[in-house]
């Protein structure tokens, strides 16, 4: 079966057989939630050792930032703090939010790739290559990283991720909860 396609101004990426609603924040951060693949779920078992992961969502997000991630210097570096500080809160919020109501959640520290609430291993979250999975984005190679293209930021764009078992109303709930909280 040949994959769907959706134009984003000046690339075209493939899309899964079903369409991805992306929501966006009071911010501007995108998210998505996602029934957890049979790509990721072996993943998600190292990840979080003992967790079943059946019935788990997937929840990337990405972050326009004001400048191009793949430069160095302290402006780079600055922003990726900004832009971390913002994506930690939130994921934060809505992680105890939900885990209060007895629903498995945890976030990724995107500086490491490892889980921020159950710290029991090392297996490291590959953002990128996620992002690239659920949303058919592109990348590209800078030096030895391989690097997101976002359809409408390019490089311009800082991803992290959360998981829950949650039912989607529940963490939108806790979404809506953590934007009234955090605005």
């Amino acid at each position: 079966q040949l994959p769907r396609w959706r134009f984003f101004g000046y690339c075209a990426l493939p899309m899964a057989a079903h369409s991805v609603d992306i929501a966006t924040t009071l911010w501007g951060m995108e998210y998505s939630i996602h029934e957890c693949p049979k790509k990721h779920a072996e993943n998600l078992v190292s990840l979080f050792p003992g967790v079943d992961v059946s019935n788990m969502l997937v929840i990337p997000t990405c972050q326009n930032s004001d400048v191009d991630l793949v430069r160095t210097g302290e402006p780079i570096e600055q922003e990726k703090d900004r832009l971390l500080e913002r994506f930690m809160k939130w994921a934060q919020f809505v992680c105890d939010k939900l885990n209060k109501e007895g629903h498995f959640s945890d976030y990724i520290d995107p500086c490491s790739g490892l889980p921020m609430v159950n710290k029991n291993n090392q297996c490291v979250y590959g953002e990128v290559d996620a992002l690239s999975t659920l949303l058919g984005y592109k990348t590209t190679n800078s030096g030895c990283c391989k690097v997101l293209l976002h359809p409408k930021w390019g490089t311009s764009v800082y991803p992290a991720s959360m998981f829950t078992k949650a039912p989607k109303d529940v963490f939108l709930a806790a979404v809506k909860s953590a934007e009234d909280a955090l605005a």
